[in-house]
């Protein structure tokens, strides 16, 4: 046989070995983002806060009617939605996008709501925010307070609506990921900008508003269920995406894209191939401390809940654990008490930690011996040995 030949036939066979071998979810997580038209550009997992991707992630840029995120979360944490709002006169005729209130009308916050975010209107944002933060200044006041909460470092607003009236507002790709994600973690948000159709009242008319979502991804893709579109002759084309599939929710961030529902697709898409939820820790699984504690015997640490968390196959390998105490001694006394905590990281980075509880052997009793029934032996115990004869 030519030993060319044969060295070559071995060859291929390892190679189809190999690659029968390698799940295939490590082939896709090495698959390359999409290209996208955005300037800026930002993937987060919503339950996690992870950022998967990021475009010039922390660049300053201007984000138009993607203001109108900050805009209802405030308005839904710090108002009433059943509360009556009168239309100030300075929110009729705001320039851009609107809904037509009129002076004096009265609609309800939730109402305004539905405006503010399916038709992004203008004259809604300037009411909410006259009527939640007593003036529109008062009101940027405390979207700028509700920003440094969510950890949106590179952001400030001057207005409620986005329009181009300041340099000085301005936000960057990933911080306003993370306020997508912080938003549609509110059911009533939530609720808001996955409606495709809402009517509500039109005060001094026969008909009611009728408002019509200008956020197309809600029929473009599938599972799509946020969150805001957004433009200005500055800006250019902004938009708030999120989707949910298999109970998982994803939210893009693309700013100045020319080809806005295509990028947010393909983003999307990748970021559900690539970044698949791992189970990292179950619900009820017995940890054992890393530190010098003493468990009484019988005694055991339990977490309380399970952890996912979205990695690529490769990243595994860098997942840690960490065990955190309070007690240096656990004691059956401690049962179904807070104990410490197992922290996660992914190499350096703490992910996240679940609490653990003291859980204690159930009590055995050993089986009656000889020929006494079990009925004997229970009335042997509570007559305190009476009948023991």
């Amino acid at each position: 046989m030519n030993i060319r030949k044969y060295l070559s036939g071995v060859l291929v066979v390892f190679l189809f070995i190999q690659l029968a071998l390698t799940p295939a979810a490590m082939v896709k997580a090495a698959a390359a983002p999409p290209s996208l038209s955005a300037e800026g550009a930002a993937l987060i997992d919503v339950e996690s806060g992870r950022i998967l991707y990021s475009k010039n992630g922390t660049k300053k840029m201007r984000i138009a009617s993607l203001t109108k995120t900050m805009t209802a979360i405030v308005a839904i944490e710090m108002g009433k939605l059943d509360a009556q709002v009168t239309v100030p006169p300075q929110a009729v005729g705001v320039e851009g996008s609107s809904i037509y209130l009129k002076n004096g009308e009265k609609l309800t916050l939730e109402e305004l709501l539905y405006g503010l975010m399916l038709r992004s209107g203008n004259d809604a944002a300037v009411t909410i925010a006259t009527h939640i933060g007593g003036s529109v200044p008062g009101f940027t006041y405390l979207m700028n307070e509700k920003a440094a909460m969510i950890g949106m470092e590179h952001t400030n607003f001057t207005n409620p609506h986005g329009l181009d009236d300041s340099n000085q507002h301005y936000s960057t790709p990933e911080d306003m990921a993370k306020l997508s994600a912080y938003a549609l973690h509110n059911p009533v948000f939530r609720q808001i900008v996955s409606t495709k159709v809402k009517d509500i009242s039109w005060e001094g008319e026969q008909w009611d508003r009728r408002l019509l979502n200008k956020n197309k991804m809600l029929h473009l893709y599938n599972g799509a269920d946020g969150v805001k579109t957004g433009y200005t002759k500055l800006a250019k084309r902004c938009l708030a995406s999120s989707a949910t599939r298999d109970g998982r929710q994803l939210a893009t961030i693309t700013l100045n894209a020319s080809d806005d529902w295509n990028d947010s697709a393909k983003l999307m898409d990748w970021g559900f191939a690539n970044y698949p939820l791992q189970e990292l820790v179950k619900k009820g699984q017995e940890v054992k401390p890393d530190t010098p504690v003493t468990l009484e015997a019988g005694t055991h640490l339990v977490t309380t809940n399970a952890f996912q968390y979205p990695l690529q196959t490769a990243e595994a390998e860098g997942i840690h654990k960490r065990v955190v105490m309070g007690e240096s001694t656990v004691t059956s006394q401690m049962n179904g008490q807070l104990a410490g905590f197992l922290q996660l990281y992914l190499k350096e980075k703490m992910i996240g930690q679940v609490p653990l509880l003291v859980s204690v052997d159930a009590p055995t009793f050993a089986a009656p011996q000889g020929p006494r029934s079990m009925w004997q032996q229970f009335w042997v115990i509570v007559s305190g040995g009476l009948w023991s004869a």
